[in-house]
């Protein structure tokens, strides 16, 4: 039995409070002596308890049985997930790029489906970035996934998928991204073939970026992130429970679907965001802006103004500046750009970098855009233009990406990639 009350709640980082059944949240008490309807509360905690008031993230959980009522963890066969630290190879400061993650012809899973492309920093010491895609063909079916190394931000590039998780059901398709907290357990279910990206994220949970010279306004507004409102299932068969920590998966098997929340209050909790709704900025003068007017979410290091990681978009926008070169332009930077594209054309490459690609650009490894893209640009007539029907994007962080022995050796990577390049002529001087 599956039970809901309503779909989404909305309101990026809010305090939500939702019930499937009418009168199972307690009111005034977190945990009072005896719960209603006998269900079992459980804190969710995603930061540390004494973590300040506006950092900290938790929930309360109002369940059927309690999520302790297991037998004990054991390893999982790894398939192509990895994690870091990552030392499958020094870090590389050569451009890279991959064709699409092909789709699976056997029937596979979500969970079957993960491969890991790299990252960096370390799961146990709370830093850094895991990047993996996924391609799979068929539901889960009574298994469950959670992460205890960190949140997933996870960008569907093909097929509808639905995200089943302990707060309820969140629906998501190419244009939307869903961001699952650490220690959220979830199942994905699809009718037809999928495929996305995944950023691993061990270090701070993401957040608004800060808005600075623009003001209030402008960006991913906190209104458009959607939270799903309480359901739950009452289902009395084995159930398997994957979880990744320390680096490594583990399972063991429930004797219910662990997905038995009927009422929860708190803001660590699953949402979505439809990158249409986001209020892109940009120039309306000349010169390009740097792309960090893209963010739509960060994740904060140490180093003010420096992310661990930043996830940031190229959606649909107009371009106007006068007397500006208005592809991205060559560039070599201290981040590390992990890139994807979901649909369409991404406008510094006119081919070889398809929907379901990526690439990677190493930390002060220069790129931009190839000749073609170059040539196309420097020649147009700078009139207002509309880039439309496409979404990129990237993860962009702080440290090296170190790649995966399957990453580098696969039949999807492109050698030729820095050909792209070769085609330039010196240009004049003394003119």
């Amino acid at each position: 039995m599956t039970r809901n009350s309503a779909h989404y709640l909305t309101g990026f980082g809010n305090h939500f409070a939702t019930e499937a059944v009418p009168g199972a949240l307690p009111v005034g008490r977190n945990s009072p002596q005896k719960t209603p309807m006998g269900l079992y509360a459980e804190q969710l905690s995603g930061t540390a308890f004494t973590a300040p008031r506006a950092e900290n993230r938790r929930s309360w959980l109002y369940r059927l049985r309690p999520s302790a009522q297991h037998p004990a963890y054991q390893p999982f066969a790894q398939g192509l997930v990895r994690s870091g630290p990552f030392h499958d190879a020094p870090p590389s400061p050569n451009r890279m790029r991959w064709d699409p993650l092909p789709l699976p012809t056997a029937p596979t899973d979500w969970v079957e489906g993960l491969v890991t492309y790299g990252g960096n920093g370390d799961a146990e010491a709370q830093g850094g970035v895991g990047i993996h895609l996924y391609a799979a063909n068929r539901s889960m079916t009574d298994r469950v996934f959670y992460d205890a190394d960190g949140e997933l931000l996870i960008v569907p590039q093909q097929g509808t998928q639905v995200f089943v998780t302990e707060f309820g059901r969140i629906e998501a398709e190419p244009g939307h991204i869903v961001v699952i907290p650490r220690g959220v357990r979830f199942r994905v279910e699809c009718s037809g073939p999928i495929r996305g990206y995944v950023c691993e994220n061990y270090g701070a949970p993401f957040r608004l970026p800060d808005l600075g010279p623009i003001g209030a306004n402008g960006l991913a507004n906190p209104r458009d992130f959607e939270t799903p409102a309480a359901a739950f299932e009452d289902v009395a068969r084995p159930t398997e429970c994957v979880q990744k920590y320390g680096g490594r998966l583990w399972t063991t098997t429930f004797a219910h679907s662990p997905l038995d929340v009927v009422a929860w209050h708190g803001n660590h909790a699953p949402y979505r965001y439809d990158t249409a709704r986001f209020n892109t900025i940009g120039t309306v003068s000349y010169d390009h802006p740097d792309p960090s007017i893209f963010t739509v979410l960060t994740s904060p290091s140490d180093t003010p103004g420096t992310a661990n990681c930043d996830f940031v978009i190229f959606p649909p926008r107009w371009m106007v500046a006068e007397d500006t070169f208005r592809p991205p332009w060559f560039h070599r930077n201290v981040m590390s750009e992990f890139m994807g594209l979901v649909t369409g054309a991404y406008d510094a490459k006119e081919g070889g970098f398809a929907p379901g690609g990526a690439s990677l650009h190493n930390c002060m490894s220069g790129h931009g855009p190839d000749q073609a893209s170059y040539e196309k640009a420097v020649a147009a007539e700078l009139k207002p233009v509309k880039i439309d029907h496409t979404l990129a994007f990237m993860f962009e962080t702080r440290l090296p990406i170190r790649t995966t022995d399957w990453a580098q050796t696969s039949p999807t990577m492109q050698l030729d990639y820095d050909d792209v390049w070769t085609g330039f002529t010196p240009g004049e001087v003394g003119r």
